[in-house]
């Protein structure tokens, strides 16, 4: 005879219910909490709380762990780990943490981060999209070199919508090192035109992050395309957050030896 809700445990029951509902609870788990509550005469409410509250914690921590994955960083950076008194002028701590939040993003505003190169950029950058990763959204990072290998190769393959509605998606996309090696002039003479294409697909409706040590001023000389190159800065700018940043680089100076030339 097949069993019925009144001959199956209501333990059993419940354990069933959790398999049905996909929450991973072992029989050894719910028992102890039973215990509990029976011990600590908890409320329904305290004990669904302790019942669900792990699994449902356990499930963040895989979805952050997820998007963190998806969004292929380039280095695991934090803002615990960033050094704050090397530069203290260079970035306001209070306002990165703002940034943290994730608020920018909801807003649609896009954020602009100019520098000399070797100050930390990338870092913040980088802690930034971890930061909001954690906050819910969906992050990708990309160098400017990557982006444009990528969609160059697209257009060869012809693969260019897909891959700017691949761009379009994310809530928060990330552009670093734009201008760095000038890979944008020397090997992509459409680049302004792919990354005008990115940025307008993601404008007012997605949030877009570049970071840069071209100041505004010399974009035109870093891309072929000087009026599309202006373009693409308006559509940066319009509602943006722009931050200039000033400081000391953390990168050695080379130190020639006696045996070196000169």
């Amino acid at each position: 005879m097949k069993p019925t809700k009144t001959t199956i445990p209501l333990r059993d029951r419940c354990l069933s219910h959790c398999a049905t509902l996909r929450i991973p609870l072992e029989g050894a788990s719910l028992d102890e909490l039973l215990s509990k509550a029976e011990k600590e005469s908890l409320s329904h409410l305290h004990f669904l709380d302790l019942l669900l509250g792990t699994q449902a914690d356990a499930r963040r921590e895989r979805a952050v762990a997820r998007r963190i994955r998806e969004a292929h960083f380039a280095d695991s950076k934090t803002l615990e780990g960033f050094d704050w008194q090397f530069n203290p002028k260079a970035f306001d701590r209070v306002q990165i943490e703002e940034l943290a939040t994730g608020d920018f993003i909801r807003r649609c505003n896009n954020l602009i981060m100019v520098g000399w190169s070797g100050i930390g950029k990338s870092h913040i950058i980088q802690a930034l999209g971890q930061k909001v990763c954690v906050q819910g959204y969906r992050v990708l990072y990309r160098t400017s070199a990557e982006l444009l290998s990528d969609l160059t190769a697209s257009l060869a393959d012809k693969t260019l919508p897909e891959r700017l509605r691949y761009y379009t998606r994310p809530d928060l996309l990330i552009v670093d090192e734009f201008g760095f090696d000038r890979i944008e002039r020397t090997e992509c003479a459409q680049a302004a035109h792919l990354l005008y294409k990115i940025i307008a697909s993601r404008n007012q409706k997605r949030s877009t992050a570049l970071v840069t040590n071209v100041d505004f001023d010399k974009w035109g000389e870093n891309l072929v395309d000087g009026p599309l190159a202006m373009a693409l800065l308006d559509r940066l700018v319009e509602r943006a957050i722009i931050l200039k940043i000033k400081g000391k680089t953390y990168r050695t100076p080379l130190v020639k030896s006696e045996d070196s030339p000169a």
